[in-house]
């Protein structure tokens, strides 16, 4: 199959012909039919997450079709697959609902060769069926955007006025989502990012502006997307006493020095790590009543490396997407017994 490999940290993608992936026990065997471009994806790829298996397949939103392995699904089931790869089943976090935290937990595109490919094995546990509403294109964002996006959201409590620092593609989701809520959005960017702004009010946002700046109200929780650690106390300057900032993603720059009495009043500071499948499974039963609208980039295979330049440099509105340029169908393995 063709993939696109990174084969060290801080260098580009190489596209390659390699094995077919062949399913272990427990786990499905998928054609890919699209897999969303995540800011993840890039603190793999500049070796700010360290230690990921190399050579890698980057790519942790996939929608695939099962082709073979596993009994969960049928052949011909379109599936999702998230971040979350794997877990132990027995660490404290694990028997205590939380495994998001487990101690030994794989991810995809990280410890386990994700979907900037033709095809990918998962485990069959950490897949979810995707709602027949969403095209693929449409439905990759879902599995992290969506799923942090929404953790974020319900570990935000029952803010009313909520602040989305960073409007890219978990943010447009969270946003509507809001909104539909009820609940008051304030869409934080770069000062000069007017597009996003324009984005984020044409999604409901009752403001868009400078994030640094902040906005004319007071707000009860933030959202913080964006890996800019400025963000946090920025934040805490526009929540009100006993407001939450909730840091969403996996890395982010250090947060510079802040007076005390920014947090003082109550106001909390909390990260949000990986999901759980109960997050999947009640996102993904929500967003089609929003119904939550995925805006995509969509581009080739061979052209991960441009959906990841464009990504950094801020130029996706939405969230950008890559699918196989033509998947051929893979047969199942032979069997043995003849």
């Amino acid at each position: 199959m063709r993939a696109m490999i990174l084969e060290a940290p801080r260098t580009r993608l190489v596209l390659r012909d390699v094995p077919d992936p062949v399913p272990a026990p427990g786990q499905v065997l998928l054609s890919v039919r699209a897999c969303g471009v995540c800011r993840t994806d890039l603190h793999v790829l500049d070796g700010e997450l360290e230690h990921p298996k190399l050579p890698l397949i980057l790519g942790h939103q996939i929608v695939g079709e099962v082709v073979d392995g596993g009994t969960r699904f049928t052949r011909g089931a379109r599936v999702g697959v998230p971040w979350l790869g794997s877990t132990c089943g027995v660490c404290r976090y694990c028997v205590s609902g939380r495994e998001n935290l487990c101690d030994n937990a794989r991810f995809t595109g990280y410890d386990i060769d994700g979907g900037f490919a033709e095809h990918a094995v998962a485990d069959e546990r950490f897949c979810f069926p995707i709602p027949e509403s969403y095209p693929d294109t449409q439905a990759a964002p879902l599995l992290c955007a969506g799923l942090i996006g929404y953790r974020s959201l319900r570990l935000a409590g029952d803010a009313n006025a909520i602040g989305l620092y960073g409007f890219g593609a978990a943010a447009h989701i969270v946003c509507q989502v809001a909104v539909a809520q009820g609940r008051e959005v304030y869409a934080g960017t770069r000062a000069a990012d007017v597009e996003s702004q324009e984005f984020a009010r044409s999604l409901g946002a009752v403001w868009a502006g400078d994030a640094i700046e902040g906005p004319p109200a007071e707000l009860d929780a933030v959202i913080v997307f964006a890996p800019d650690g400025a963000l946090v106390p920025a934040g805490l300057r526009a929540v009100r006493k006993g407001g939450c900032v909730v840091c969403a993603g996996i890395h982010m720059s250090d947060i510079p020095a802040f007076p005390y009495e920014l947090l003082w009043g109550e106001r909390t500071v909390r990260s949000v790590a990986n999901l759980t499948r109960a997050d999947g499974d009640e996102f993904l039963a929500l967003a089609p009543t929003v119904p939550v609208r995925t805006e995509v980039d969509v581009v080739e295979l061979a052209q991960a490396n441009a959906a990841l330049d464009r990504l950094r440099a801020g130029r996706v509105r939405g969230a950008a997407v890559v699918v196989p340029r033509d998947p051929m169908p893979l047969a199942p393995p032979d069997d043995e017994s003849g």
